[in-house]
């Protein structure tokens, strides 16, 4: 019997991404996953969308926060009040996969010490082989998987077990940091291989973007950009780019992120030095933050 599987997704002011990406996500739901709904804040219309959605066959449980509470309050509200042997997340910007589900819990059965496994959200331009097929791992069963410490928080599936083992999310810690404390714990992360597509709509090279201009960057800026201080949509695609190839060529060896923290080895001057050295769109990426 397949083990089931609570999905959250959470929902806040982007109503022309919610038409597209909520009906995909119910879709993929087969009768073992439990989808559960979160909408912060009162933009009417992404919360009539929502509404809409809420006698659908796969939606379990849902809540509407009148204030923002932002990614950690709901995620860990998710895991709490789910007894699912999987937990996942589908963030309101990102079409899934129609087989995401069948496919990532697949490779989560393959073996035991598989903790968060994810989609791909990269495209083709993305790719860097010559880097990226160090860090495939194949499994017993045949599967395999490119092994990283960290995904990204859509489109993934984490074993219960895993998050047993390392807790609910802290206060001010992201998804990535918190996939890191389960590969402390000994588990493998990283993503399907070959990739299981995530259309990932804030990127703007997606066809179905938002980010048509300036203006409407401004508009919408996502959380990641603010964090990072990104201003500019052209350095925002960049952006992209440079996260691929910042996963691709991370290294294994877990000792690295003792030293330093993930945010900070992300800033380090060897990873740098690694991105201005080896990979493509290196001219630029030294630029994406002056």
């Amino acid at each position: 019997m397949a083990k089931g599987i609570d999905v959250l997704m959470i929902t806040h002011r982007r109503p022309d991404y919610v038409r597209r990406s909520l009906p995909a996500l119910l879709a993929s739901a087969d009768e073992n996953t439990r989808v559960w709904l979160w909408h912060n804040g009162d933009d009417t219309q992404t919360l009539e969308i929502v509404q809409s959605y809420y006698n659908h066959p796969a939606v379990y449980a849902t809540h509407h926060s009148e204030v923002n509470a932002g990614i950690r309050v709901p995620t860990n509200w998710m895991w709490e009040n789910s007894d699912g042997d999987y937990v996942s997340k589908v963030d309101d910007d990102c079409i899934v996969d129609p087989n995401w589900i069948r496919d990532l819990r697949a490779l989560q059965e393959s073996a035991s010490d598989i903790g968060v496994v994810a989609s791909w959200r990269f495209y083709a331009e993305d790719f860097e082989p010559s880097t990226a097929m160090m860090k495939v791992q194949r499994l017993p069963n045949g599967r395999r998987i490119m092994r990283n410490h960290w995904v990204q928080g859509s489109g993934y599936l984490a074993k219960r077990e895993a998050l047993v083992a390392a807790g609910p999310l802290r206060d001010k810690e992201s998804f990535p940091d918190w996939c890191l404390r389960v590969a402390r714990e000994g588990y493998r992360n990283g993503w399907a291989f070959p990739f299981i597509h995530e259309e990932h709509m804030d990127d703007p090279r997606s066809p179905y973007t938002i980010f048509s201009s300036q203006e409407k960057f401004d508009q919408f800026r996502p959380l990641h950009a603010k964090l990072v201080g990104i201003r500019a949509l052209p350095m925002w695609t960049l952006e992209q780019h440079k996260e691929a190839l910042t996963v691709q060529g991370a290294p294994l060896y877990i000792y690295d992120y003792f030293r330093l923290p993930r945010r900070l080895w992300l800033r380090s001057k060897s990873l740098q030095r690694r991105l201005k050295s080896r990979w493509p769109l290196r001219s630029l990426i030294s630029k994406s933050h002056e």
